[in-house]
Order: C-alpha cells, then structure tokens, then sequence
C-alpha cells in the first residue's frame, strides 16, 4: 500500500470515528489515536526517513492536509457537542415568566413593638417626652431615691439580679425618674418604657426580663384629680372610649397616696365574662402621688411642686389587647403565632 493510499485510510477512519462520537471524551480518545505520539499519522512521520529525499516534501504535505482535515472535523463536532449541552442547558433552566413569583418574606412589628408605639402616641399627644435609661443601674437610683432604704424587701437579692452591693439591673424604669428630677428641669412630663428585670419564676404571666413604662409629672399645684384624669383619658384611647376607670387603695414606697388601677372589661362591657374572670374589671397599673422624700431627695422642694406616677407593664397591655393567655408566647419567635399581628 502506498503512503497516499495508508494516509487516505486513516483519513477515512478519523472521521468515521469523529462522526460516531457521542461526547466530547470520545473525541479524546480520537485525537490520541490519530494524532498523538503513538497515533497513526506520527507513525507515518516516523517512517519518512525510509521515502526519498526528493519525495519527502510532498509527503509531508499530504501527512499535514490529513492532521488539518481531521482536526478540522473534530472542532466542528466538538462544537456541535457544545452547542447542544447549551441548548438542554437552557431548555432545563428556563423561567417561566408568566408564573406568579415567589415573595420574600417580610417582617413586620413585635406585639410588644405595637403596643409600645401606641401608648408612646397618646402620651405624647397628652405632652410627655418619652425618655430612657441605663438597664444597669446604681442601687441608688433603683432604689435610694424612690424611699425604698437598706433592708426593704424589694431589695433581697431573691428579687433582684445584683452585679455587686452597689450595682443592679434595675427592677423598674422608675430609675429614669430619678434621673430626671435629680437635674431639676421642671416641670417634667415623661414617660420611660425599658426592659427590666426580677429573679421570677418563668410562666404565663412572670419572666425574668419584661418590660415597663412608667410615667412622672412634676409641676406646681398637681392633684390626684389630675392623675385620675390623665389614665382614664389613657385608658379609652387604649381599649376604647367606653371604658371605665376604678382606683384601690394601694401601697408603693415612692407614692403616697398609692393606688392601682383598674380598667372595665372591654370584652364584656363589665357584665362579667371569662376574660374579666366575672367580675367585670381588669387590674392594670400601679400609680400614686410622688411620696414628698423622693422628691426631697432628688432635690425637689415638696412644698412647691407636687406630682403624680403611675406604671404599666407593656407584656400585660400586650396580652390583653391581643387576649394572649400566656407571656411565654411573645419571647417563644414562634412565626406562627407572631404572624397573626
């Protein structure tokens, strides 16, 4: 057989190899077999030294159209492969654009979070500033400056978390208050909401961690009148204008007289049901008249101005405008349960 001849036939079983690949890695296989260092055309290359001189360029000639004839075919099946895996790429990855798209989900405010913003709103429209305070507090202002001395109750450490003898975390925001009147910038209209915190058992009404809004008015000729007024004009903007007030007698060491306060039933007019517990009436905040020492002590003269105060718990708001009947749901980051407000 000539080299023409054996050059044609190996041509000719390239590209019947090339045409019945099905992947780019037989290619490879094809390519190693026809053109690599043991392929068939090296070997023909090999044996140029047994073709005569004045034949050898023409040979080499013919071996080099061969090597660009099969290469040639070998990129356009290559680049056929390539081009269909794209095409099943793209049939596979398609989006459909007339389907409705997926929303990402959206957070939205904490029961908590909206029943602060909505006793911050009718404060402030009454004209109180809300201010806030340091969660870890001096003994002095926690509790000193509220008339409440060495060896009160309120001060075991069975009820209060103490960092040292002198430092806690506060157990109610009326530190706040103290701050405030200590710069005696008056008169003072504040309210101060804040977490606070108390060595209590965890159930459906108690935690460790809660959170309180208190509020202080300092100004001259202050009655409990104005007092009763202020929480009951509270009281219809938060559960309605039909709601009712009713003070008891009460005792807190920083007010005098004390009171707590109840508010009727806004689920059952004050007939009597399950939420009221038949009685018709629901307790819902301390309040009183600022004790003359604690405004002596913060450096107010008692014999000119006078004020009220008051506090609320923010979960219990919270749980009655939602009627939740357990406190452990709101700190739980249920999303069952938090995405119903």
């Amino acid at each position: 057989m000539s080299i023409k001849e054996n050059l044609e036939r190996i041509q000719s079983e390239a590209l019947a190899q090339i045409g019945a690949s099905e992947h780019v890695e037989s290619l490879n296989d094809v390519r190693v077999s026809f053109l690599g260092k043991k392929g068939a055309l090296t070997a023909v290359l090999k044996g140029m030294k047994d073709v005569a001189p004045e034949d050898r360029p023409k040979v080499g000639q013919m071996v080099n159209d061969a090597r660009a004839a099969i290469e040639k075919a070998m990129e356009e099946k290559r680049q056929a492969f390539l081009s269909a895996l794209k095409a099943e790429k793209i049939k596979n990855e398609t989006i459909d654009v007339t389907l409705p798209a997926k929303k990402p989900a959206q957070g939205h405010r904490h029961p908590n979070t909206i029943a602060l913003e909505e006793v911050e709103r009718i404060f402030i429209g009454m004209g109180y500033e809300v201010v806030e305070g340091p969660e870890v507090e001096y003994d002095l202002y926690n509790f000193e400056k509220l008339n409440i001395p060495e060896g009160h109750p309120a001060k075991d450490e069975q009820d209060t978390f103490y960092i040292n003898k002198n430092i806690v975390l506060r157990t109610q925001t009326s530190s706040v208050q103290a701050r405030i009147m200590e710069k005696g910038e008056l008169p003072i209209r504040i309210i101060s909401p804040g977490r606070v915190f108390r060595s209590d058992e965890v159930d459906a009404t108690h935690s460790p961690s809660f959170h309180q809004i208190e509020g202080l008015l300092i100004d001259k000729n202050i009655t409990f009148a104005d007092l009763k007024g202020t929480l009951a004009e509270f009281a219809k903007q938060l559960f309605g204008e039909e709601t009712k007030v009713k003070f008891r007698p009460h005792h807190f060491p920083f007010t005098e007289p004390s009171a707590e306060m109840d508010v009727s039933c806004f689920k059952c007019g004050g007939k009597g049901c399950r939420f009221c517990k038949g009685s018709g009436w629901i307790e819902i905040l301390g309040c009183g008249m600022v004790h003359p020492h604690v405004l002596e002590m913060c450096g107010i003269d008692p014999e000119v101005y006078n004020g009220f105060a008051f506090g609320v718990g923010l979960e219990r708001i919270a749980l009655l405008k939602y009627e939740i009947d357990d406190m452990r749901l709101l700190y739980e980051n249920d999303i069952r349960f938090l995405k119903q407000f």
